[in-house]
């Protein structure tokens, strides 16, 4: 190969690591409240949901650390998510109609930023959620590992029912007929 190919692929390369590198930084140097203890990745899925509810995560509407036991024995969708995710950011707004959809139904959304405190308040401000966003930055992986996303990407949607077991896990952007057969499945 001649230099005049090379050099394209060696400047890709270079800012990829770059970008990879900023992003890292960004989310490493405001680091989040998370996971009490979180269990490991074959955790039974009742133990998953258990850890779930024990981590201390930031909660965005009021600035403080918040257990998300409030939540155990309802009907809930966990959505993990990052404002630098570009398929994450765009079902945000789907995810908020389905709450609303479901709220007076026993359903609660539940959105988990794995990013840091200033990006995810950076993105509300843009886009109004109805639901609502906690913080975890990256412990929230772990977390999602644990409903079992062993990919470890996002988004990340998992549908939990009233005794606490995962009925439905989706990597990627939801479907919103899926979840909402899964949701009219479990409210009857």
């Amino acid at each position: 190969m001649k230099f005049k190919q090379i050099l394209p692929i060696v400047v890709l390369a270079g800012l990829t690591a770059l970008f990879s590198f900023k992003v890292w930084r960004q989310l490493d140097s405001n680091p989040p409240i998370v996971a009490a203890s979180v269990a490991n990745a074959s955790t039974p899925p009742q133990e998953a949901s258990a850890a779930l509810w024990n981590a201390l995560l930031l909660n965005v509407k009021n600035d403080q650390p918040q257990s998300l036991a409030a939540f155990k024995g309802q009907i809930v969708v966990v959505n993990f998510w990052a404002s630098w995710c570009g398929p994450c950011v765009e079902e945000m707004p789907l995810l908020a109609q389905l709450h609303d959809q479901y709220a007076n139904k026993g359903v609660q959304f539940i959105g988990i930023g794995v990013d840091s405190e200033k990006n995810v308040k950076a993105f509300l401000e843009k886009v109004p959620i109805t639901y609502p966003i906690y913080i975890s930055g990256f412990g929230g992986t772990e977390l999602a590992r644990n409903l079992g996303n062993t990919a470890g990407a996002l988004p990340f949607t998992a549908v939990i029912d009233t005794q606490g077991k995962v009925r439905l896990t989706k990597l990627g952007p939801i479907q919103p007929a899926e979840l909402q057969k899964t949701l009219d499945a479990l409210i009857n």
